[in-house]
């Protein structure tokens, strides 16, 4: 399979907020399935959609930096540039600087105030964030 990777873009400056309805879903499906043509992207959606369409909506989120492809046999098959969890944690961010001024505490209070998270969750992670400390040490 030969690469055509497109040129490297800043991920960082991407805000996960400038995707529309139809790049969230199709972006979806390509973390899902790792690898996908457009063909069976088309495919995959819930909705009939023409095959240019997808194409284009491709192009564009290879031009956001979200998906690289590679060419086999005149073939595009597009990849996640960065996983979803890079990606969700990106939006978080965005959020928390938003509405929090920077405090991931304020965010999650906020979360546990309007039932997002119960406190059970919230201590399952604390749990989590010790464990992820101690290993590092």
């Amino acid at each position: 399979m030969a690469s055509n990777v497109t040129e490297s873009h800043d991920n960082s400056a991407h805000d996960p907020a400038d995707l529309g309805e139809l790049e969230r879903e199709i972006m979806q499906l390509v973390w899902q399935h790792s690898t996908m043509t457009a063909e069976e992207v088309r495919e995959r959606m819930e909705r009939p959609l023409k095959d240019s369409t997808i194409r284009t909506v491709l192009r564009r989120l290879e031009e956001k930096g979200y998906v690289t492809h590679t060419v086999d046999n005149r073939t595009f098959h597009y990849q996640p540039a960065e996983p979803r969890q890079v990606v969700a944690g990106r939006a978080v961010k965005r959020i928390v600087d938003w509405f929090c001024d920077g405090s991931v505490e304020d965010l999650l209070v906020g979360m546990v105030d309007s039932k997002v998270l119960d406190r059970k969750e919230l201590q399952r992670l604390a749990e989590r964030i010790a464990a992820a400390k101690k290993g590092k040490k």
